[in-house]
């Protein structure tokens, strides 16, 4: 899970890291590494799993999705600008 999946996911949901704090029983300080991208791989796990049983699935590239949803298409945004 990157920070911008984790960013994505949680947008996506409507959360708000105090709101996965209590849902997943961590520190929102916690949460907001995530967001910078740090975080021991067991919370990055604990996070990932409690978005996925609330409907998120995390895509890799050229994974097909499995209902409605966005991805970005890799080098497109860079593009952009």
């Amino acid at each position: 899970m990157t920070p911008d999946q984790f960013k994505g996911a949680k947008a996506m949901l409507g959360l708000s890291n105090p709101e996965l704090a209590e849902a997943t029983g961590l520190h929102r300080n916690t949460l907001n590494k995530l967001d910078k991208g740090e975080g021991k791989a067991s919370t990055i796990q604990l996070v990932r799993l409690t978005l996925e049983a609330r409907g998120i699935q995390f895509l890799d590239i050229g994974q097909p999705a499995l209902g409605r949803g966005v991805a970005l298409i890799k080098g497109k945004a860079d593009e952009m600008g």
